[in-house]
């Protein structure tokens, strides 16, 4: 099991393209995902505001997958330091506190101003978009990243996607950066 540590923030969990991507990159094991029940109804709540179609009993069905899938990914003990931190967005800190907890290295997120670098580096945390994110997983190691997006395509069955389509919907994702380096390796996609 690889010792980095991850934050998934609730924001990158819930375009169910973007999930799906960070899980299948979680199982590569360049790094160790983690969350929290809380980070779980934060993106519950967003996706159910947005898709009237999808039930809670649906969505509580994938939080169960993706804890499953994931090996200790359910970071607890984290709540007594809430309190004492201070971000912009007061509704954030839990998660800081959960990075804290777990002694992530880093917590990705689409909302950087709110996790201001002068709040985080004392705990030696960074907050990352989810493209930087995924785009350094890939210098890590290509094989892997190709591989977990080869397998999120080929999971895709209602509607099948092309490798165009797939890298395009990334692209709506803000993964331009990622997706620049999955277009030098197509032909392992």
């Amino acid at each position: 099991m690889a010792s980095f540590t991850a934050v998934y923030d609730a924001c990158v969990l819930h375009p169910a393209p973007l999930r799906d991507l960070l899980l299948r990159v979680a199982l590569t094991n360049l790094f160790r995902a983690r969350w929290t029940e809380e980070i779980h109804a934060e993106w519950v709540r967003s996706v159910l505001d947005r898709r009237p179609d999808l039930n809670h009993e649906q969505l509580r069905r994938t939080r169960e997958l993706m804890d499953l899938s994931v090996p200790d990914c359910l970071v607890t003990g984290h709540e007594g330091l809430v309190d004492s931190l201070t971000l912009p967005d007061p509704n954030d800190r839990h998660v800081l506190a959960a990075a804290i907890r777990c002694q992530a290295g880093v917590i990705v997120t689409y909302n950087l101003a709110d996790f201001p670098k002068a709040a985080l580096d004392p705990y030696g945390i960074s907050a990352q978009h989810p493209d930087e994110f995924v785009a350094h997983c890939f210098d890590l190691s290509p094989a892997a990243v190709c591989a977990a997006v080869r397998d999120q395509r080929l999971a895709l069955s209602r509607p099948t996607r092309t490798v165009r389509e797939l890298l395009d919907t990334f692209l709506s994702l803000g993964l331009a950066g990622t997706v620049a380096a999955l277009e030098t390796m197509q032909d392992l996609l």
